[in-house]
């Protein structure tokens, strides 16, 4: 045994080894490429301080950034049918679910959260991309009916937080009969007199985006968010013909007037607040409005106006 390489190396290096340092610390813009200290990421929302791109958020840093204080409690979302169509591709569609599952702790795609934003109540229907890329299927529908009738019987605003690659293609056909399904959802809260407002992230794609998505009665978009329904090659392949330069991203929308707005992520917040203050506001009936301007009777002015020709009218008016 040879106790100098046995023995006193590995001791030595025991001694001056460094601490293991977490890869987390770090991370690295998607846009620029610049890295990132996890703090500074940390607080300014996950915006890049190099090029203010807006990198994705998960699920409970978008809720805790939306509500005030990040406070806010999410519900138990119905049993949705697993596996309807026994697909598989290369793996089981259970196992895919099952994974997600495990990984994220939720049940499927879309969480239901309630709170206030400026002291407004609303309900949050909040898509997480990292569940196998926020696709729609049967629990999403589920999870989306069951968020426009808690905002109905709160009398609260309905705000969907879209990020999603589109309908899940391992429940076929009735991935997209959740398209009409959410539709009327969103007529049942417009119906109640709630206001029905949509943030679109990056992505919002597919069946998402040509169903619930674009009904909002204020559609709102973060910097550089990608939105459409087919991908950009797809659609040059399709015509033939070179795209725009920013073709599909939330400033192009805007611009051609397809959004309301497009939000920095720090100003969300105050946005939200104020468009709820405005909107959530009661209508009091005309009898009772304040200072309400009572028109003439259409047949009063025109008798009058008659009258006015010969003279008779407004000598009567007169006297």
């Amino acid at each position: 045994m040879n106790w100098l390489t046995e023995f006193v190396r590995p001791r030595l290096r025991s001694l001056v080894r460094k601490t293991d340092v977490p890869e987390n610390l770090w991370l690295q813009c998607d846009n620029c490429g610049q890295m990132i200290f996890h703090r500074e990421l940390r607080e300014r929302i996950n915006v890049c301080p190099h090029c203010d791109h807006h990198m994705r958020l998960d699920a409970a840093e978008r809720l805790g950034m939306l509500f005030d204080h990040g406070i806010y409690e999410t519900i138990e979302l119905p049993d949705a049918p697993v596996d309807p169509l026994r697909f598989r591709d290369r793996r089981r569609y259970t196992d895919r679910l099952r994974d997600a599952q495990a990984t994220l702790k939720t049940k499927d795609a879309m969480r239901v959260a309630h709170g206030t934003i400026d002291d407004q109540p609303a309900v949050a229907a909040l898509l997480d991309f990292a569940f196998m890329g926020g696709s729609m299927g049967i629990a999403v529908g589920e999870a989306f009916l069951a968020a426009a009738r808690l905002a109905v019987v709160q009398r609260a605003a309905l705000i969907a937080v879209t990020a999603s690659g589109g309908a899940r293609m391992q429940e076929g056909i009735l991935s997209l009969m959740q398209m009409p399904r959410t539709t009327i959802a969103v007529s049942e809260v417009k119906e109640a007199g709630l206001p029905y407002i949509v943030l679109l992230t990056d992505p919002t794609t597919g069946g998402v985006s040509a169903s619930f998505a674009m009904l909002g009665d204020v559609a709102i978009a973060e910097p550089g968010a990608a939105i459409g329904f087919a991908g950009q090659r797809v659609i040059q392949q399709t015509i033939r013909e070179t795209l725009p330069e920013n073709f599909q991203r939330a400033e192009y929308l805007h611009d051609h007037g397809i959004i309301d707005m497009v939000v920095h992520r720090r100003e969300l917040r105050g946005t939200l607040g104020n468009l709820l203050s405005m909107l959530m506001q009661p209508k009091p009936p005309p009898d009772e409005a304040d200072g309400a301007v009572m028109l003439p009777n259409p047949e009063i002015v025109e008798t009058t106006a008659a009258n006015d020709s010969d003279g008779a009218g407004r000598e009567q008016i007169e006297g």
